[in-house]
């Protein structure tokens, strides 16, 4: 007989985080079969949130110890007639292997999968392990939020630990000379006339007076205390700005007539999953939605996936916009930038090469990386023939795909990021 003991106490918080990150490590190829999966399954709005996860009962068995038979044992094994060492065993009839499409049986028991809960940030550590942003730089950010305590100087209030010993003693010092200086200088003179007098025996009276004088300001010099509140100096501590990294994401889409709503969903996904890509990347991101049809303008979120617009494509508007922001207000020291534009390829045929021109001479060489994703089922459109000059000359921060469907959005997007080998 086989005994199991299971512990069904309550865990306290954080108890069996270290069994469950053991736990983890030891299936995770399971665990990213079925995060890919449930993404293909599901949303990628959904993202927000953890998953279940599902696996199978026989991958997760753990072994066990039995008691077996102690002693010694005699077992005689008998033969047979119809084999040899070396025969080979033919394959039963019909295909063997025991599959369906026999009758339903009353006995036997089958075992339910295992399923657990992930987090929302274990569902997001396992969908972009292998992902990586391309040209990822740390710049410092002039108006960080992150701070720290650094040595500023000395203030006369504090509290004892910060007393600086050094700082105070020399405050004490100039401050006994300070008080000192004038009695000193009276007895300075009145010794000078003394050394005079001493010579001439007429001046007795006066030789006491001054003598007396002198004792007086000796006594008052000795009254000056050596060390006052006053002199007191304590390290002062400021807070200095700690150099944080950030990342702006720039938004492109087109909202002409020709953009359905449909195509907008797509796009949008698209977005979210390079949001959250970045988030995971850089402490602070800033994100600008910039769309266009004849004309650019930049809006925001609501406007950007919702307003329904009409009227011609005109790409560069919207390129022109994004170089204008990045100049005003995302300087390339102190940003990293990053893009993506969503179109379904149509455009004026005489604006795609002024698009390909502001991508190759004033954006490309600004950005860490751009993304076009031409969301098209059909035939390549102008902009797509206009592009694809591009990645000749920038292979390292520029990519373009091809989206049909919501189901080849987060391929689309592991193909642009994909960690690359060394």
């Amino acid at each position: 007989m086989v005994f199991q003991l299971i512990d069904r106490r309550q865990n306290g918080k954080y108890k069996s985080a270290v069994n469950r990150q053991r736990f983890l490590r030891r299936y995770r190829k399971h665990i990213k079969e079925a995060v890919a999966d449930a993404v293909n399954k599901r949303s990628i709005t959904d993202t927000d949130r953890g998953d279940e996860i599902s696996i199978p009962r026989k991958d997760v068995s753990e072994p066990r110890f039995r008691h077996g038979q102690g002693g010694r044992q005699q077992r005689i094994l008998p033969g047979n007639k119809e084999f040899v060492t070396g025969d080979r065993i033919a394959r039963p009839p019909g295909g063997g292997g025991g599959g369906g499409g026999g009758k339903a049986s009353d006995s036997g028991e089958g075992m339910d999968d295992f399923v657990f809960e992930l987090t929302q940030q274990e569902f997001l550590d396992f969908m972009f392990e292998d992902l990586e942003l391309p040209n990822l730089v740390k710049k410092q950010l002039k108006d960080a939020e992150s701070w720290r305590p650094i040595r500023g100087g000395y203030t006369s209030d504090g509290v004892p630990a910060r007393l600086n010993v050094v700082q105070s003693l020399r405050g004490a010092y100039a401050r006994r000379i300070a008080l000192g200086g004038a009695i000193r200088a009276q007895m300075n003179a009145l010794k000078e006339e003394l050394e005079t007098l001493e010579n001439q025996p007429t001046s007795t009276e006066r030789i006491q007076e001054i003598r007396k004088e002198l004792e007086r300001l000796q006594r008052r010099l000795h009254q000056i205390p050596f060390l006052d509140d006053f002199d007191l100096r304590y390290n002062n501590f400021i807070q200095q700005p700690i150099p944080t990294t950030a990342a702006v994401m720039f938004c492109l889409m087109d909202v002409s007539g020709s953009m359905t709503q449909e195509i907008k969903n797509l796009a949008k996904r698209f977005f979210i999953l390079l949001h959250l890509f970045l988030k995971r990347n850089y402490q602070k991101i800033d994100v600008v939605f910039i769309r266009h049809h004849t004309v650019a303008k930049e809006v925001d979120e609501e406007e950007f996936f919702y307003s329904r617009e009409t009227g011609g494509t005109v790409v560069s508007s919207a390129l022109r916009m994004m170089d204008q922001v990045i100049r005003e207000r995302y300087p390339t020291s102190d940003w990293n930038i990053y893009a993506a534009q969503a179109s379904d390829g149509e455009n004026w045929s005489d604006d795609s090469p002024n698009c390909r021109d502001l991508l190759l001479e004033r954006i490309l060489p600004s950005v860490q990386h751009y993304a076009y994703i031409e969301i098209n089922s059909g035939e390549d459109q102008e902009l797509w023939h206009a592009y694809q000059e591009i990645p000749e000359r920038f292979p390292d921060n520029f990519a373009m795909k091809k989206v049909s469907e919501a189901s080849d959005i987060f391929p689309v997007f592991h193909d642009l990021f994909e960690k690359k080998s060394a």
